[in-house]
């Protein structure tokens, strides 16, 4: 392949009446004398290797190739040929010996090219993708384990970032199971915890992180696909995951969404230290140390609900508890009360209204089976301000994934149903800021298409592995209304189902 260096020479002429002219310019195309023929990963010089791997060239400047599980990628030889002998390769700005020199290929790497003089020269780049192309996330806990939702087990956790994240090597962890319904599938989610703040993948560091396994979802999308739907929205705060793969004391465990944790935290729900995050949720699936209260109202309708105290960490009997528990009581009491569209001394006094409309609209548009009453509906309040919805959370059983509700259809509404929400549509103010705000999902439905189609290409190959190992696919796994024997298929549905979806509310709301 030639490479070209453009080389301007430009002659002035300064005339006596001091008008500076050009006389002209001339462009002279230098070719190089350079050109690289193949770059390959040899398994004699390789150990890890079990037979040679060559690159891929795009014709400009590229090199690709994939890199099997298990091969040494931060320690590999590569040979790279070239027309001519006599000529210096860099690698990272390292001089590099052929078929001698290792070199850390987990990263992009720049390959340049000097002349003998090293007066001129080329620049390549190596791009290697390492198994799935995702991230890593590697955990070790001596075999012990890893049985229980309660008990924590010590371990170790390398993270691998691949072409786009930073490493982590061997930091130190516990790490748990996790999960109500999801725990007693055969793909097992986890929460781990650092014994210090840490970054993972790029998000914003802190000590607790889950693993979300995605076993009844099999596109593997329905999680990322509200997580960008929440970034879009007027909401303080949503989670943030990226795709991994999961191993677990050397056995791949597939695929997964490493994703930030619901808690009060100044780089998540970020309420201060007056601030109270609340959980939605049922009696039955309380912790024996958790703290909670039965609001008047809302637990008239629904009896076994109980709003659990997430944070802070707070006692029964005292001036906090009863300060959150007074509030949302007097909250109620207006929103079902007699003068409750009033804008000054109705509801609205109490709520930050733009976040309860955002909050409903993407657990609407994705009708997720929890959000209308049953559980993993999170509010904020500090004291002083206004109650606040969100973050979102748990959209596994969304987007036309459940099979024991009407929420399995793209008709009807459902979440509209939640006994608060409800009550605000009776006022016409709060309809016509839904109306309103989402015209403004609508014109994205592209946009989302386009999202999915990402998340699709990007799992490829991941999501095969993953079948190999669950052989999930073509199969009802709880609670699927209706399942498909590839993944594209699964994808094509969850599209198919959020454009009929979409479509629907678009009609219902007048639009």
């Amino acid at each position: 392949m030639k490479r070209f260096i453009l080389l301007f020479i430009l002659t002035v002429l300064v005339s006596c009446n001091d008008n500076i002219e050009p006389l002209g310019s001339i462009g002279d195309v230098i070719e190089s004398p350079y050109e690289i023929t193949q770059i390959s990963f040899k398994a004699d010089l390789n150990s890890t290797i079990a037979q040679d791997i060559v690159l891929d060239f795009d014709g400009i400047d590229l090199f690709t190739g994939i890199i099997p599980y298990g091969v040494d990628i931060k320690n590999l030889i590569p040979s790279i040929l070239i027309n001519q002998g006599n000529a210096l390769i860099k690698l990272d700005e390292i001089n590099y010996q052929n078929d001698i020199s290792s070199h850390d290929f987990s990263k992009e790497v720049d390959l340049d090219i000097f002349n003998a003089s090293q007066s001129d020269y080329w620049s390549y780049k190596i791009r290697l993708t390492y198994f799935t192309g995702l991230p890593i996330i590697s955990v070790h806990t001596d075999n012990i384990p890893v049985d229980s939702r309660d008990i924590y087990v010590d371990g170790e956790v390398d993270v691998f970032g691949g072409l786009m994240f930073d490493d982590i090597d061997l930091a130190s962890i516990r790490i748990r199971g996790r999960g109500n319904s999801t725990w007693f599938h055969s793909k097992k989610p986890y929460q781990i915890k650092f014994d210090t703040k840490t970054s993972v993948l790029g998000l914003p560091e802190d000590r607790k992180w889950v693993l979300l396994a995605e076993y009844s979802d099999k596109s593997l999308i329905r999680n990322k696909m509200a997580y960008q739907m929440g970034a879009m929205s007027s909401l303080d705060y949503t989670p943030k995951g990226e795709y991994v793969e999961f191993f677990l004391n050397d056995n791949h465990q597939g695929t997964y969404i490493l994703a930030q944790k619901v808690e009060e935290s100044s780089n998540r729900v970020n309420i201060g230290d007056e601030g109270y995050l609340i959980e939605i949720d049922q009696d039955y699936r309380v912790d024996p140390d958790d703290v909670f209260f039965r609001p008047t109202l809302f637990t008239q309708e629904y009896t076994s609900n109980v709003f659990n105290v997430k944070a802070p960490n707070i006692a029964y009997g005292t001036a906090e508890f009863s300060l959150i528990e007074d509030h949302i009581n007097a909250f109620e009491a207006v929103l079902f009360g007699a003068d409750f569209t009033n804008p000054v001394s109705g509801y609205r006094a109490f709520v930050d209204i733009d976040s309860f409309v955002d909050w409903f609209l993407i657990n609407e548009i994705a009708k997720t089976v929890d959000a209308r009453w049953y559980s993993s509906i999170y509010f904020t309040y500090v004291p002083g301000e206004k109650i606040k919805m969100g973050p979102i959370w748990d959209f596994d059983l969304s987007y036309g994934n459940v099979d024991y509700a009407d929420a399995e259809f793209p008709e009807g509404f459902w979440i509209k149903y939640n006994p608060w929400i409800s009550r605000m549509f009776e006022d016409p103010y709060f309809e016509n800021l839904v109306r309103d705000r989402f015209d403004f999902y609508y014109q994205n439905l592209d946009n989302f298409n386009n999202t999915i189609d990402d998340f699709s290409s990007y799992l490829s190959v991941s999501q095969s592995y993953n079948d190999d190992i669950w052989q999930t696919l073509g199969t009802y796994v709880w609670p699927n209304p209706v399942w498909f024997d590839t993944h594209q298929e699964e994808v094509n549905y969850v599209k198919q189902w959020l454009a009929a979806r979409m479509n629907w509310l678009n009609q219902e709301l007048g639009l």
